[in-house]
């Protein structure tokens, strides 16, 4: 399964990026793809915060733009990947063994939820997304 990072979600939702059409290409592609995609719980807050953001570049999305934007996913078979057992325990022994700091932790809570929800990579534009073992980093624009 692939997970999408917010990034990617951020361009698709927002035409005016130089990324838009290749992001939803690339989205598409992951829905269509054998084992299938989804979207980290981090990512969805993530995602949201940014696009409704009053100070986000260009117009802001109003809440329910940004709401219809991740419906529209899940209708198209999208799923939510969450957080497994012991999740804060395990994300703050993961971060210390890697020396994760900053804020790379929301990355790597995005990883993590990916990886217990059963992702095996996860689809960025981030060049510096953190690496967890067992979970590859694509970028697929």
């Amino acid at each position: 399964m692939i997970a999408i990072d917010t990034n990617l979600l951020i361009y698709a939702h927002r035409s005016g990026t130089a990324e838009h059409r290749s992001a939803r290409r690339a989205i598409e592609k992951a829905i269509g793809s054998r084992g299938g995609c989804g979207i980290a719980l981090p990512s969805i807050a993530e995602f949201f915060s940014i696009v409704t953001h009053p100070a986000a570049g260009g117009q802001p999305s109003k809440p329910a733009e940004a709401r219809g934007f991740l419906a529209a996913l899940a209708d198209a078979g999208v799923l939510l990947l969450g957080p497994g057992p012991s999740f804060a325990i395990r994300l703050l022994q993961i971060a210390a063994d890697l020396e994760v700091t900053g804020p790379r932790i929301f990355d790597l809570q995005i990883a993590l939820c990916a990886l217990d929800g059963g992702a095996g990579r996860v689809w960025t534009n981030d060049r510096r997304f953190v690496k967890l073992p067992g979970l590859a980093i694509e970028h697929p624009l």
